[in-house]
């Protein structure tokens, strides 16, 4: 196909969902910033026995603050992200750090293999190849065992998947509801072709949850080191998930529970969604979620508050880079007051227009001094940044218009020290296989390839 044709296809096809969606626009964050509480007014943490005193929140902040250097994420960010959001602060959780497909997988079927009471999925993508059907075999297992399987899917994301794997899965006992049907006669709320819901979760007994960028489907499979061996090997995804232990995890059954009800799914069997939960570990965690509109925009909210209250490192991953106008000042304001900000990026990819998309950006964003590096030796799908080495998110959230937007979303974010510098290795390690976007070398790009970035950006914000 030539590459007018190309940009015909994508012109339609922005065409189509800007009629389908109608015109929305992100919230803006500097308002809730004055809006929000001093940073003085105590924290509202929630322990495994409930709400704890204004004393105990205390103390556990202070000893926070007291492991890391002063920074204002926090103080004013969390007050910030407490006036846009119900979900509590939670403390006592263990999070497991889930670098790439293999490892994630491996945690999952474990938490699958050893649950007792229910699993609940929560998918984008399902596939049906050799990882689905271990996946869909493992649950239908665990359904004739006695244990009670609901899995939600997203009816664009899984386009691919046949009815007949599903169909499967309900002939056995497990409760299945496809988000959004891509028909709009079989929509269960206002339809809209672009409300997806992107957000993956798996949840066994109420107890453990797992959460991050990460689908169920073949392409995580691979390795780079297969690739470098061999150029016909599968591209390897480079992405992450989190395991999450503690009270956060009842945080994540709730977005699960609303989200079932809310697509009219089955009655649900009576089971223990919300048993006890004890202390595992000492970090806090709060669970963010968003749904399409306006006015639930709470990842999006966290992000530009986090880069703005940033005040030594902000080390990002992102797989589809197409950020609004307040990210990429929050961003160039960090890098100008000497905040050491570096985004990974793809280099390659799996939607060559998403990839010029996000180029358009560098221009702006090196100028001010943040660095830029691509991805070379994976397709990076990770969602993830770390910021002076305390705070941390892992989700499902983009930094492009549909996801920040129009989907469903859900990040958790932590703040320990330790987990910090968990984070701070892996991305370290994945400089290691990028290469930085040098200025120099930027401005001497084509006549031609400044000109398709410039078109390409229209459109995209358009959508």
């Amino acid at each position: 196909m030539t590459i007018v044709k190309r940009l015909f296809m994508f012109f339609l096809l922005v065409s189509i969902l800007i009629c389908s969606n109608g015109c929305a626009s992100l919230p803006d964050v500097s308002e809730k910033i004055d809006e929000a509480p001093t940073a003085q007014k105590p924290r509202q943490i929630v322990s495994s026995t409930g709400r704890l005193s204004p004393q105990k929140s205390k103390a556990i902040m202070d000893r926070l603050k007291r492991s890391v250097d002063p920074t204002d994420i926090l103080g004013r960010h969390i007050a910030v992200v407490e006036s846009v959001t119900e979900s509590p602060l939670t403390n006592g959780n263990r999070v497991t750090l889930l670098a790439d497909g293999q490892a994630t997988y491996a945690a999952m079927f474990k938490a699958l293999q050893n649950a007792k009471d229910h699993i609940n999925l929560e998918t984008y993508i399902i596939e049906d190849d050799e990882t689905g059907r271990r996946f869909a075999d493992l649950l239908l297992q665990k359904q004739a065992e006695g244990v009670q399987v609901n899995l939600i899917y997203d009816s664009v994301g899984s386009m691919k998947t046949p009815a007949s794997f599903f169909q499967r899965l309900r002939d056995c006992g497990i409760q299945v509801v496809g988000f959004n049907p891509i028909n709009p006669l079989k929509a269960r709320e206002e339809w809209g072709l672009t409300h997806r819901d992107h957000r993956k979760i798996l949840i066994a007994d109420g107890k453990v949850a797992i959460l991050g960028g990460i689908n169920i489907s073949e392409v995580y499979s691979s390795t780079p080191l297969r690739r470098r061996q061999n150029e016909k090997a599968p591209i390897h995804w480079r992405d992450t998930d989190i395991q999450v232990e503690g009270p956060a995890v009842a945080e994540l059954q709730k977005l699960f529970l609303d989200t079932w009800h809310m697509q009219k799914g089955p009655n649900l069997s009576e089971r223990n969604y919300y048993p006890d939960l004890k202390e595992q570990g000492n970090a806090l965690v709060r669970v963010v979620g968003s749904t399409a509109g306006e006015t639930n925009r709470i990842p999006f909210i966290v992000y530009v508050s986090a880069i703005t209250f940033a005040e030594y490192s902000i080390h990002m991953t992102n797989s589809y880079f197409i950020p609004d106008d307040q990210i990429v000042k929050a961003l160039t304001d960090a890098a100008k007051r000497g905040v050491d900000v570096k985004i990974i990026l793809p280099g390659i990819t799996d939607s060559p227009l998403a990839l010029h998309a996000q180029r358009y950006y560098y221009s702006e964003l090196l100028k001010s001094g943040v660095k830029i590096y691509e991805h070379s030796t994976s397709l990076l799908h990770a969602k993830t940044a770390v910021v002076d080495e305390v705070w941390s998110t892992v989700g499902s959230t983009n930094m492009d218009y549909l996801s920040l937007l129009k989907n469903d979303e859900v990040n958790a974010l932590i703040l320990n020290r330790a987990f910090a510098s968990e984070m701070e290795k892996m991305f370290v390690r994945d400089l290691a296989d990028s290469k930085p976007i040098q200025w120099d070398e930027w401005q001497k790009r084509p006549w031609f390839q400044k000109f398709k970035l410039q078109l390409l950006h229209l459109f995209f914000r358009l959508m």
